[in-house]
């Protein structure tokens, strides 16, 4: 069974080298990191099974532009989404539309394992504890 794909978009290249340690490390190897504007890009030509999202505050706009593209094309707006953002404020007070657009939060800072834990109630257990399961 191929492992499922993991993009994760941010401005911050050592957010993304963090990130995709991390879930390698716990078991999703195939995993995309996208810094800046061209996230949406990717995502068309990957069609992941999870993207992680960051609405940074220095860049909000183009946060919501990349999850608004990726909701408006068909080939990607089932797509689960964890939207991230240091702005709790924000999420809380988008909470209704960031569910009416399918998607999950995730305030920063986050514990390294609550973030584990929302990927694998999205997409699954990783491949190697599948395996071992059966």
């Amino acid at each position: 069974m191929p492992s499922p794909s993991i993009i994760v978009a941010n401005d911050d290249p050592l957010y993304l080298e963090m990130i995709k340690d991390l879930l390698i490390e716990g078991g999703y190897p195939n995993v995309t990191c996208v810094e800046g504007a061209g996230a949406h890009r990717v995502i068309v030509q990957q069609k992941p099974d999870l993207v992680l999202l960051d609405i940074s505050l220095a860049n909000i706009a183009q946060g919501w532009k990349t999850l608004d593209l990726i909701r408006l094309y068909p080939s990607t707006a089932r797509i689960p989404v964890i939207v991230c953002s240091t702005d709790g404020y924000m999420l809380r007070e988008k909470v209704e539309h960031l569910r009416a657009k399918c998607c999950d939060i995730l305030e920063k800072p986050f514990d390294l394992d609550d973030l584990l834990e929302k990927v694998r109630a999205i997409i699954g257990p990783p491949p190697a504890s599948r395996s071992a399961a059966q």
